[in-house]
């Protein structure tokens, strides 16, 4: 007879595992590509030259196609779920910023950091909290392109549904 196997599910934390202070740094990174990028901006229905018109936008201060930022935003937060959220948050409350202080280009790798700014149980909602998390993105050459703050209602442990 074999012995019993371990198995281990990946999952985020729950509200009582998340630290002030703590960062994490989430892999792999996401090299962007101009598909990405093309396919992003037309599902969303942003017709922006400066993401779709590569003539048009070499005319412009950057000198070339920008990635669109939604997507910049949506991939950094996106990086972090496998570590911090899946299957342990309640909902996405909201952000208090978003910055981009540098461009994204196609051919870029984009690079993303969580730190864990706060978090408090929930005064209205038994069984959960709320983290404040900072999102970081740098791109290969460790410039900051995104930076974002945000707050999560996340399940504490004994009260998450099975």
């Amino acid at each position: 007879m074999s012995a019993p196997r371990k198995v281990v599910r990946q999952r985020g934390l729950w509200f009582e595992e998340f630290e002030e202070g703590t960062v994490y740094e989430h892999a792999p990174g996401r090299t962007v590509t101009e598909a990405d990028n093309v396919l992003f901006t037309t599902l969303t229905m942003n017709t922006q030259s400066l993401h779709l018109d590569a003539a048009w936008a070499g005319r412009q201060p950057f000198g070339q196609r920008l990635v669109n930022s939604m997507f910049t935003l949506s991939t950094l937060v996106g990086a972090s779920v496998a570590q911090l959220t899946q299957g342990t948050i309640v909902a996405n409350l909201g952000f208090e910023e978003v910055r981009f202080p540098h461009p994204l280009h196609h051919g870029d790798t984009l690079y993303s950091s969580s730190e864990i700014l706060g978090t408090r149980p929930s005064s209205s909602r038994p069984g959960q909290g709320i983290v404040r998390v900072k999102h970081v993105g740098r791109n290969q050459d460790g410039v900051v392109v995104a930076e974002c703050t945000r707050s999560v209602l996340m399940w504490s442990r004994d009260a998450a549904p099975r």
